[in-house]
């Protein structure tokens, strides 16, 4: 056995119980949206009156109309190129699914079908709530109805979103400390650029201690987790959390090792969804310093921790204000953002709906056969 199978298995080896708390469990039917009539209505009058209000009330008030009236005259080029740029950001997260969930051997997942269930998930992230739990729950649906091991689910998920979030996270740390010490132009008060660094860090830091978690913890969460009272299913959750996350850090650790290019996916997923909202400013005007726009950003992306459908709203809110305290013009901060929310919300709502249907098709041309890592589920992956 090679080296590197040997560190696969290793990060791989996650206790089943640790897979509940990604939503998989022994679920094997599609995730689907359970709306009453009610409900529906309900989301419908929300979305089209929080997009009334954002598009046709806010522009209108005081010192807004003349900056939305220019809309019209937006420059058509820069339009194009920030729908490109939103492509392309899409392209990295299809590359970023690949290079975490298929990495070598046999697999049912090819590009289309990684295509389907990113864009499926990207969906149901951006039309509903719960910081993207809908995407999770899809994702880990069809990796299962691939064939593969619910061990592998488990961490492999856990590792994709630590490759997406550490992007995240250094981001904060390093343009709020460059923005603040003016190494990066643009300024910035501390409220806007130290304290969204300092998180940043903190959650780098507990991400990396996790890895060490000691080996008998993880036994510990398959002992306890076997117990029925009550006390000892909290006990197992507050141990399953952390040695997850360990184990998946581990395993984005592993990626990143390997000098996957196709890593680089994680990145491009950012890094071309803020050249669109630069491309938005500079469609109506001059864009503020590249490092603001990246700051402003991620601070912004916290709204869609708001329980909002894609973050309606919250997103669009919070953005607008990070630019209003970094000095950005009121009108033009409004219309960007709104123009960049355009595109990164509704650009991949229709493919990703199509993307649906076709995935479930898909999976059930799939066999229903043995998995496809049989290994894993070997009495040599058990954990230690």
């Amino acid at each position: 056995m090679t080296e590197s199978t040997k560190r696969r298995r290793r990060w791989t080896n996650v206790d089943q119980a640790q897979l509940a708390s990604l939503g998989g469990g022994t679920q094997e039917e599609m995730p689907r949206v359970h709306l009453t009539r009610h409900r529906a209505v309900a989301l419908a009058i929300f979305v089209l009156s929080a997009i009334a209000f954002l598009y046709f009330v806010l522009p209108k008030l005081a010192g807004l109309r003349q900056t939305w009236d220019r809309i019209g005259h937006g420059a058509p080029g820069w339009l194009v190129v920030a729908a490109v740029f939103e492509t392309l950001s899409f392209g990295g997260y299809v590359a970023l699914f690949r290079t975490v969930f298929v990495r070598g051997g046999r697999s049912r997942i090819d590009w289309p079908s990684s295509y389907e269930i990113t864009m499926a998930g990207l969906a149901a992230t951006r039309l509903f709530a719960s910081a993207g739990a809908g995407g999770v729950a899809l994702t880990v649906w069809a990796l299962r109805r691939s064939g593969m091991a619910r061990r592998m689910v488990a961490a492999q998920m856990v590792a994709f979103m630590t490759l997406l979030y550490a992007v995240y996270m250094a981001a904060l740390v390093l343009f709020g400390v460059g923005l603040r010490t003016g190494v990066l132009p643009g300024g910035g008060s501390f409220a806007i650029t130290v304290v969204p660094a300092i998180f940043g860090g903190v959650v780098i830091v507990a991400a990396l201690l996790l890895t060490r978690l000691p080996n008998y913890v993880e036994r510990r969460i398959h002992a306890v987790s076997r117990r029925t009272s009550r006390g000892a299913k909290l006990r197992a959750w507050a141990l399953t959390v952390p040695g997850l996350v360990g184990s998946g850090v581990r395993g984005a650790l592993e990626i990143v090792r390997s000098r996957d290019p196709l890593a680089l996916g994680a990145v491009a997923w950012w890094g071309f969804d803020i050249a669109t909202l630069w491309a938005s400013f500079h469609a109506f005007g001059s864009a503020p310093p590249f490092a603001v726009i990246v700051m402003a950003y991620f601070v912004g992306m916290f709204g869609n921790l708001l329980p909002l459908p894609g973050g309606i709203g919250g997103v669009d809110g919070g953005m607008i204000g990070a630019f209003l305290a970094f000095g950005v013009a009121g009108p033009l901060a409004v219309v960007a953002v709104l123009v960049y929310r355009g595109f990164a919300f509704w650009l991949p709502t229709i493919p990703g709906a199509i993307a649906y249907f076709q995935l479930r098709r898909r999976v059930a041309s799939w066999s229903e056969g043995a998995s496809q890592y049989p290994d894993l589920e070997s009495p040599e992956a058990a954990p230690a």
